[in-house]
């Protein structure tokens, strides 16, 4: 398939509103924002309202384009122009923590929490990482013990995204026995009696990215705030890892297309020995490998892409195209930040941003070893 055939004029449509948008409200802002390490509320209301965050989601809702996954692709793309990869992941915590509420739980609960978030009057987060095990899902700690119509909440979590500011989490408990056949997930809201938030995590990356550790102590839970049957978490955890991957595969992607595009233009302005450095036979190879692998990785990613959108299992492929699309995000903002130098290291160059940002996408979703243990499983090792 070509980009074209990736991409309609309905997905050129989506690109441009979400250009508007970045241009009009977060790239004025965005410098400093990273700097205050947050970025305002408001921008989740003004995301809401243009439509951004509903893209891929039921009209009913509030949503547009439902089971369009290249709109939600363009989308995805088209934020990243912004250069903070921890904005990103902030306004788009949703997209992780709003899925199991919309399949699996009661439409009451469903009815009431998806068109606030939708609509950016609240925030969602998922919380399914702890201090004890980060990639070892199956044996999470958190403790929910059924109490009449409530469940009682025991333990904590940690490098939460949106954990400071969300107004609902959807939390990964152990409600059964040990390993992955006892977890379950609740939907938990902020103010919750035994529920507290810890301070903002401080990261080397993803500054504007508010991260948290939340903590729960007898916190009392209503029954009906299970999303799907008990002890069937999981599942739900599992399948919703594979959006999550594909987004971090893309979110890379991008950020090597930006180090490239900044590596390029400082080729072609910056002079050394009279002549523009991009003319150096070894930057004009070097430029040429970067753009070769970039281009690799994006069309194998769009390609996993394209088969989850018509429901094929992709489990070994998008664990590939993470891993694929994160060393070729290392190595082009390595390669930019070494092109431009001095300028490479100072923070008022975007490239700078992106090597730190770039960090935590082979970490985020599950690790690089743990990707590998998918591939090495999927081949019947």
């Amino acid at each position: 398939m070509s980009f074209q055939e990736y991409f309609d004029d309905s997905h050129q449509l989506v690109r441009d509103s979400v250009r508007r948008f970045v241009e009009r409200e977060i790239l004025p802002g965005v410098d400093a924002w990273e700097e205050a390490g947050e970025f305002p509320r408001e921008l989740y209301r003004k995301a809401g309202a243009a439509g951004i965050l509903g893209i891929g989601y039921p009209e009913r809702f509030g949503g547009s384009h439902e089971g369009d996954l290249f709109a939600k692709v363009a989308t995805s793309e088209e934020l990243m122009r912004c250069g903070s990869g921890g904005l990103v992941a902030g306004l788009g915590s949703l997209d992780i923590g709003l899925p199991p509420v919309l399949k699996w739980a009661k439409p009451a609960l469903r009815d009431r929490v998806v068109p606030e978030v939708l609509s950016g009057q609240r925030i969602m987060a998922l919380a399914v990482t702890e201090p004890s095990g980060g990639s070892d899902v199956a044996n999470l700690k958190t403790r929910a013990v059924r109490d009449g119509d409530h469940y009682r909440v025991t333990g904590s979590k940690t490098f939460i995204t949106s954990g400071v500011r969300a107004d609902y989490y959807t939390v990964a408990v152990r409600t059964g026995g040990e390993g992955f056949a006892g977890i379950s997930l609740l939907l938990i809201e902020k103010g919750t009696p035994g529920f507290s938030v810890g301070r903002p995590l401080k990261k080397m990356g993803w500054w504007a990215s508010d991260t948290a550790e939340l903590f729960f102590d007898d916190c009392r839970v209503p029954v009906d705030n299970l999303i799907g049957a008990e002890n069937m978490g999981f599942a739900g955890i599992m399948a919703n890892f594979q959006s999550e991957r594909l987004s971090l595969a893309l979110m890379a992607n991008m950020t090597a297309q930006l180090a490239l595009e900044q590596s390029l233009n400082w080729a072609r302005e910056r002079e050394a020995f009279g002549k523009p450095i991009g003319k150096f036979q070894v930057l004009k190879h070097r430029l040429a490998e970067m753009a070769t692998q970039l281009e690799m990785s994006r069309e194998f990613t769009y390609r996993q892409a394209a088969k989850m959108a018509v429901g094929k299992s992709v489990i070994k492929e998008i664990s590939m195209a993470k891993n694929v699309a994160t060393d070729v995000a290392d190595k082009l903002t390595y390669d930019a930040v070494q092109l431009l130098g001095g300028m490479g290291y100072m923070r008022e160059s975007l490239v700078e941003r992106l090597y730190r940002d770039n960090r935590i996408l082979s970490i985020g979703g599950g690790s690089r070893e743990i990707m590998n243990e998918i591939i090495a499983k999927q081949m019947g090792l």
